[in-house]
């Protein structure tokens, strides 16, 4: 009896694509698909046609590239990053934005899986419950994250419990205790959902009662009315607030102007990113720095270590230190704020 890539495929409980590409491209499955796969073969005596991989079989040397938006220059920096590295090696990409939607996530990485790409650098919106990535674990192509910030998968990032807990530390340094973290959905970002949590641990630790992160637009670029009154509004305003990032922080600070709140003066403000546009602020945004093009090289040298063999160290999470940015939105609490209770 002459046996199919069906059969294959159904007796090593895997997909015909997942079983195809472990024949013709097996630098881009996963070890232990691999190996189950190669044992359906054996057991079922399969022999792929010669002309078929001769056909099929040359590498792509075609990467997959899903961010978010390249609209927020953390990404297009870490774009940079990886696209210097891929030229320089030979490689070409292929980049698609989902908006931090996880339906668009799917279809980008389907639609990068039918072009052979031999592996996916990509960033989504919650690493550790994302069932996509237990079908990249599964199934293949190799993959690293950028910016998801999680022990379970092979990713790059700054520890963004620790570096919002460090910020959080200087604002109660520099005497402020009404501390207000916003951000855009928690839901809808793994790294915001962290930044709170070092939020909360630092004003824990120093005894005061942290709050429930305001949740705003994250796309809009002014304030709405209600967030506004909600941070300007009676004798126990915040004296600071922590942005979860700085595009945020800069739409912050204009609405905060507006409505004639001066920064620091009034108000303090601390973003998280360190993006190079925030030092031509006046004032400049004090912020916590990611460093965002070298997240970028260090997940294409951890792909490109993966798709060569090397099941080790590039599995792993790896993070990067991040460094805080005095700028001048940060001042010490003095007379011109509310005193603090």
């Amino acid at each position: 009896m002459t046996h199919t890539i069906k059969d294959v495929a159904a007796h090593a409980g895997f997909s015909i694509a997942t079983v195809s590409r472990a024949i013709n491209a097996p630098h881009t499955v996963n070890p232990m698909t691999l190996a189950k796969v190669r044992e359906a073969i054996d057991a079922l005596n399969f022999r792929p046609s010669p002309l078929g991989r001769q056909l099929r079989g040359e590498r792509t040397r075609l990467i997959g590239v899903v961010l978010p938006t390249i609209a927020n220059p953390v990404f297009a920096e870490c774009l940079q990053g990886i696209d210097e590295l891929a030229a320089a090696q030979g490689y070409r990409l292929m980049l698609m934005t989902t908006q931090y939607d996880s339906t668009r996530e799917r279809h980008a990485i389907e639609t990068l899986r039918a072009q052979r790409v031999e592996g996916l650098i990509l960033t989504v919106a919650d690493a550790d419950t994302h069932p996509l990535l237990d079908e990249l674990d599964r199934d293949g192509p190799l993959y690293v994250l950028t910016h998801n910030d999680t022990v379970r998968r092979p990713s790059v990032s700054v520890d963004n419990r620790q570096a919002a807990y460090d910020g959080i530390r200087m604002l109660i340094a520099h005497g402020h205790r009404r501390i207000l973290m916003l951000a855009g959905t928690l839901a809808a970002s793994d790294r915001a959902r962290l930044r709170h949590a070092g939020y909360t641990q630092a004003m824990m630790q120093a005894g005061l009662t942290p709050a429930p992160a305001l949740e705003v637009d994250f796309n809009a670029n002014e304030l709405s009315p209600s967030v506004l009154a909600h941070l300007t509004a009676g004798a126990g305003r915040p004296t600071a607030l922590f942005c979860s990032n700085d595009l945020l922080a800069m739409v912050v600070m204009r609405g905060l102007l507006r409505a004639q709140v001066q920064t620091p003066r009034d108000m303090s403000i601390l973003g998280f990113d360190g993006l190079a546009m925030g030092e031509l602020l006046a004032p400049a945004l004090s912020s916590i720095c990611s460093p965002n093009r070298e997240i970028g090289c260090a997940a294409w040298a951890r792909l490109m270590a993966r798709i060569e063999g090397d099941y080790g160290d590039a599995s792993l999470s790896l993070t990067l230190p991040h460094t805080l940015r005095e700028g001048a939105s940060v001042a010490a609490i003095s007379s011109t704020h509310d005193a603090p209770p």
